[in-house]
């Protein structure tokens, strides 16, 4: 840090800047005595000179009659000595100081030779030696020397005068600049006192500022440890300035290269914009024209689904477990269809032999073959992506608008779940229908989304023990109130079902529905039974909502998607003696065959066309309600197991089926606004 500049200094820089400055001195000589001579009198000193000359004889000397005039350097420092001794006495020591160093700093103007009075212009002679004396005689010879130093006198005198007249502009000059230098004295006194009292401020000052440079001494050891180490970085810095710079330049390279490739992009966008144009015209015709086929095409396949029947029936039949005993050969046949083996199997034959029956000579009888047909047939070799395949279609029924209900039927073990959910693990190939159902779903509706189409979703889950709705999402508190879940209408004149106090949530992807799944397998009623380890003991019920919008040509439509997995529908065996802990078995079978038989009165009077149908005879029903009607579209899948053990089961199952798949509800009608 710089200290603090005393307060003297800085009046004496603005002396030194308000002072006037005095014009150079003139190359001619100056001498004291005629500097206060004016020039007629300088020309009155000269006259008798000249006559004195005329009258003398050959022997006067004129260069006797002039005085010797001091040499032009020496004026600007007379000049300047006297002018501050001047002004140094009214102002003190320190002003004249300053002003006579002023002056000291003007630069001398060489001086200009001037040959002295009574020398001769005669050149001297070789050698060195001066030009001997004229005899006395020699009169002629002394009035040309007089002549040719009259000549030189007169130019002497015009010389005299044209420096005369200079020396009188510089009087004027230097006039004025002692008026100015008067006024800047008067100034300088009244600036001194300040200067003075500021001086005495500025004494102190300094004491506090060598302080402050103790401490900042100290501070400085400890700033140049800092600038050390910053000098360091600062070498490591430039290095990587240097380094920066050449990727800079490699930039500059690259960018100009990229200018370059720009301007022919321009052009490429500006033809490209044209064919987009072109291209836009061309999509919104294509558009229009997707549009019709979409909706053709949505028309073609409902009326597809109509000829194959409003109720379609697949049977399914499981695959032997390990640990299983082999079924005999010929119990399970599977017909080829009317196109030879290359046709799906449509039809199936189930042997069941009676051990009670016999014939005249004592041999067993033949066992009596039953024989059915479906809609679609699946053997045990089918897998999850093939059943799911045959009802991919009836699925995608939903986003247009047409409510859709798929349950799975069968006894206990026969595969319903399975079917319905898939196996455990995660395993994609064992995946149920109920997550292929909803990847089906956002993928199409992804795909609808660029027409201009936008869908939204909302998934439920619930299940029905001992005609009592449960929540199978329900979380925390909620588990286990299932008694508070009642079906409602959603609003008065409406013909939407709701549960009330159950969740609905919104779902958008594949992993939030495995969530909901996996929450409902937790919560969902299960017991060990005669027929499997852990055996489901209610109806669960999975419904999406689902809600479709195309803004730009105004249309709406709603629908929902309804998967169900029923009970197992084992009969009961009245003469079956039951313990204690087997009456709640009991009657858990008791309201699932209830439920199980009301549904198939629903559709025996859905199919009779029948004024009333028993919907409110139990809870399933009643919640299926919608998805039931005429305008709506069934699937059951019929679940039978391989075994023999299983076969008066597995034959009750397929009459009931068969049964349902001879109905014909009516036309189904979409949901649109």
């Amino acid at each position: 840090m710089d200290p603090q500049r005393s307060p003297l200094l800085e009046v004496k820089g603005n002396i030194e800047l308000k002072r006037p400055r005095i014009k150079a001195p003139s190359r001619l000589p100056l001498s004291g005595s005629r500097l206060k001579r004016r020039p007629d009198q300088m020309e009155d000193g000269l006259e008798p000179e000249k006559k004195r000359t005329r009258g003398l004889g050959a022997t006067t000397k004129i260069t006797t009659s002039h005085p010797r005039v001091p040499s032009l350097t020496t004026v600007p420092q007379t000049q300047g000595q006297t002018t501050a001794q001047k002004v140094s006495k009214k102002t003190g020591p320190r002003c004249s100081t300053a002003i006579a160093t002023g002056l000291k700093n003007q630069k001398p103007v060489p001086a200009v030779p001037v040959q002295k009075p009574g020398t001769s212009a005669v050149p001297p002679m070789a050698g060195g030696k001066k030009p001997s004396k004229r005899p006395a005689w020699d009169l002629k010879g002394q009035l040309c020397d007089l002549n040719a130093e009259l000549k030189r006198c007169r130019e002497r005198t015009q010389t005299l005068d044209q420096e005369n007249q200079q020396l009188q502009d510089q009087l004027r000059d230097a006039q004025q600049q002692a008026k100015a230098l008067g006024t800047e004295r008067r100034t300088l006194e009244g600036h001194l006192a300040k200067v003075q009292a500021q001086a005495e401020q500025g004494q102190q000052e300094l004491k506090n500022l060598r302080a402050c440079v103790l401490e900042l001494e100290e501070r400085l050891s400890t700033q140049e440890g800092l600038v050390q180490e910053l000098q360091k970085k600062q070498v490591e810095l430039q290095e990587e300035r240097r380094g920066l710079t050449s990727q800079l330049e490699e930039k500059e390279r690259r960018l100009q290269t990229s200018e370059a490739a720009l301007s022919s992009s321009r052009a490429e966008v500006a033809s490209l914009w044209q064919e987009t144009a072109a291209q836009a015209a061309l999509l919104a015709e294509r558009e229009e024209r997707l549009h019709g086929l979409e909706m053709e095409r949505r028309r073609l396949h409902n009326q597809l689904q109509e000829l194959k029947g409003n109720i379609r029936v697949f049977c399914r039949v499981r695959p032997v477990l390990p640990g299983e005993p082999t079924p005999p050969p010929g119990l399970l046949l599977f017909p080829s269809g009317p196109g030879g083996p290359s046709d799906p199997p449509t039809r199936l034959s189930l042997s069941r032999s009676d051990e009670r029956r016999g014939t005249l000579s004592g041999a067993p009888a033949p066992p009596t073959r039953h024989d059915f047909s479906f809609d679609r047939v699946f053997p045990p070799g089918s897998g999850q992506d093939e059943v799911f395949e045959e009802i991919a279609m009836l699925v995608q029924s939903a986003l247009d608008g047409y409510p859709v209900c798929i349950f799975a039927y069968g006894q206990t073990g026969s595969g319903k779940t399975f079917t319905m959910e898939g196996g455990p693990g995660g395993d994609p190939q064992l995946e149920g229908l109920i997550p292929r159902a909803l990847r089906h779903l956002f993928s199409v509706a992804q795909e609808l989304s660029g027409q201009g189409g936008t869908y939204s979703f909302v998934a439920s889950y619930v299940e029905i023990y001992n005609e009592t709705v449960r929540d199978l999402l329900a979380t925390g508190t909620r588990k286990g109130q299932g008694g508070e879940c009642e079906i409602r209408r959603a609003g008065p004149g409406s013909e939407e079902l709701t549960v009330t106090n159950a969740r609905y949530v919104p779902v958008s992807c594949e992993k939030e529905v495995e969530a909901l799944l996996h929450l409902a397998r937790q919560n969902r009623a299960v017991a060990r039974t005669a027929q499997n380890e852990r055996s489901s003991r209610s109806h669960s019920v999975f419904q999406l909502q689902i809600s479709g919008e195309h803004s730009s040509r105004g249309l709406q439509c709603g629908a929902s998607l309804s998967l169900v997995d029923l009970a197992g529908s084992e009969r009961l065996d009245p003469g079956l003696a039951l313990g204690p802990g087997e009456r709640e078995r009991l009657r858990e079978t008791q309201a699932i065959n209830s439920s199980l038989s009301t549904l198939g009165l629903v559709i025996m009077a859905l199919s009779n066309k029948e004024s009333h149908v028993p919907y409110r005879n139990s809870k399933l029903t009643y919640l299926l309600q919608n998805s039931l009607g005429g305008s709506a579209k069934m699937l059951m899948f019929v679940n039978i197991s391989p075994l023999e053990e299983n076969v008066s089961e597995s034959l009750n199952s397929l009459r009931f089926a068969s049964k349902v798949n001879q109905c014909v509800i009516g036309t189904a009608q979409a949901n649109r606004k």
